[in-house]
């Protein structure tokens, strides 16, 4: 049913604007210094996608999140070796399918609170044991970048880094818990005017 629904020409038009929207803003990304280090970089792309989602179901986030990536390497390149465009889409997926699933079985605010608070948890924790068992050891060797130096970005950060585990305790869950934190409030307060432009009804 959700394919049928999402297959239309207007649907069609609407995922090609926000996934543009969403290449753009993730151009546009900046570091948080005060949280990780200068590789952690933080984008807001997901907003346009969790619209997407929000609007026209899950799959439309999906595709949104995939074309904004493609967008961004034809534009910009990778300076990770794709480790970090692979895990901005593996995440971004987690947060706007969750977010839309559970604001798909109860379309109002509670229920888009609910969503977003709930895949900003699940954003976070997954988030953090991919970077831990997966992303970071992955750039550490494609980088020919000891974890030790890894970790030790992220003792200049905060001192109480020490170990691996510390540091996606410490870096990369806050950074993640600040990210889910400010897209769902943008995406709560722009949704139903952006809703009535997608639906055609202003």
């Amino acid at each position: 049913m959700e394919k049928k629904k999402l297959f239309t020409t207007r649907n069609l038009v609407t995922c090609g604007m926000l996934s543009a929207m969403a290449g753009v803003l993730m151009l546009l990304e900046f570091p948080l210094p005060f949280i990780a280090p200068p590789f952690y970089e933080l984008d807001l792309s997901e907003i346009p996608a969790l619209v997407g989602a929000f609007s026209m179901g899950p799959v439309a986030g999906i595709i949104i999140e995939f074309i904004k990536v493609l967008i961004k390497l034809i534009i910009k390149g990778t300076s990770t070796a794709f480790v970090g465009d692979v895990a901005n889409f593996v995440i971004g997926c987690i947060f706007v399918v969750t977010a839309s699933l559970i604001y798909k079985f109860k379309k109002d605010r509670a229920g888009a609170l609910i969503g977003m608070g709930s895949a900003t948890g699940i954003m976070s924790i997954t988030s953090t044991f991919v970077n831990a068992f997966i992303m970071i050891p992955l750039y550490s060797v494609m980088f020919h970048l000891p974890l030790e130096q890894i970790i030790s970005m992220g003792n200049s950060v905060n001192p109480n880094v020490n170990s691996l585990f510390t540091f996606c305790l410490i870096c990369v869950l806050p950074f993640n818990l600040l990210k889910g934190v400010i897209v769902s409030a943008v995406t709560f307060f722009i949704y139903k005017p952006l809703q009535r432009l997608i639906r055609g009804k202003v």
